[in-house]
């Protein structure tokens, strides 16, 4: 039994027919419509893809010698300046301290005590290149740790730094290496980078694994500084003096609070790592080797005298607290000469 008759329309078409074509009609004005859509919202997204990878280049603000941020040897102090961005090239990152706060008032600073989780590190045999780098993984996870807990505790945004542990030269957005200190942190890249086999000549083949984590940690110290805004306003007031001793007054409260930052990290592990009495009078003996000599020029002092290398570098490892580490923020300035 046939089904029921449609009316024709007055043109000579049945009105079902009638119907498929206005739904046929329908169908193709709504794939136009959104075909547009979607080439508008790839358009879009290009754009902004585009617009993030030709944004402004990170610049390298360099210290005294042009080349920023080196950390010394034992066998003398270096001229540079940590590395960072400044000005108009500074990323814009929410919540991020700028300005004089985040350099005497940051809210890391208010964020108690370090607590990692247990970092119990490798042996480390300083004649195997790979025995190295698997060491400063393995330290630098337990950096990672600490410190992604304590900008969370800040409300302020982090990214753990990138890591260059490398056996050939190289080139950085900094610097190339190696270079004349056996690590530097560049903030450009958002990188530390140190060298498995030139870091233990550079420290005459020293086999006590604290002076490899310090150092290490010292580096990441520049990063927590890059992270919490410091570097900007830093990098901002140091351009403004106009001889390389005012620059280097900024310079050394920059690198003391490093080896602060490094000494809190290290005596939060000192338990699981593990670090003992002994360890320590070596961290703090490779603090005064890393200072400036007593007999150098003024014009060469970046990071401090001996006994303020190890003050600050003690003061860390017994508070265990970015709050131990502000030096920017002091009564007496003889703590930073």
């Amino acid at each position: 039994m046939s089904g029921p008759l449609v009316p024709d329309t007055p043109d000579g078409i049945s009105r079902l027919e009638h119907a498929r074509r206005a739904h046929r009609s329908h169908r193709r004005v709504l794939g136009a419509v959104c075909g547009l859509l979607v080439a508008l919202l790839a358009l879009s997204l290009l754009a902004w893809s585009t617009a993030r990878e030709e944004g402004p280049v990170s610049e390298t603000v360099a210290g005294a010698s042009g080349n920023g941020d080196d950390s010394p040897g034992p066998d003398g102090a270096v001229l540079d300046s940590p590395t960072g961005r400044s000005g108009p090239y500074a990323p814009e990152v929410p919540d991020r301290p700028v300005g004089e706060t985040a350099l005497v008032a940051n809210p890391l600073y208010d964020t108690g005590r370090l607590s990692p989780l247990p970092c119990p590190v490798p042996e480390l045999d300083v004649d195997v290149p790979g025995s190295m780098e698997h060491f400063l993984h393995m330290v630098a996870d337990c950096l990672d740790d600490a410190w992604q807990t304590q900008f969370e505790r800040a409300g302020i945004p982090f990214d753990p730094p990138n890591r260059v542990f490398w056996t050939e030269p190289g080139e950085s957005p900094c610097r190339s290496y190696p270079s004349v200190a056996g690590a530097f942190y560049c903030r450009a890249s958002g990188a530390i980078y140190i060298g498995t086999e030139d870091v233990v000549e550079k420290w005459n083949g020293s086999e006590d694994s604290v002076v490899y984590a310090s150092l290490l940690a010292h580096e990441y110290g520049h990063h927590v500084q890059g992270e919490s805004g410091l570097l900007e306003y830093y990098h901002e007031q140091r351009r403004l003096e106009e001889t390389d001793i005012g620059r280097n007054a900024w310079t050394r409260r920059s690198e003391l609070q490093a080896n602060c930052l490094a000494g809190a990290f290290l005596g939060s592990v000192r338990v699981s790592y593990p670090l003992s009495d002994d360890d320590l009078e070596i961290l703090l003996d490779d603090a005064a080797a890393t200072a400036d000599r007593e007999e150098g020029a003024e014009e060469e002092r970046t990071h401090g005298s001996i006994e303020n290398s190890v003050t600050w570098t003690r003061e860390g490892w017994e508070g265990q607290s970015p709050g131990s580490c502000n030096t920017w923020d002091l009564e007496d300035d003889s703590l930073v000469d």
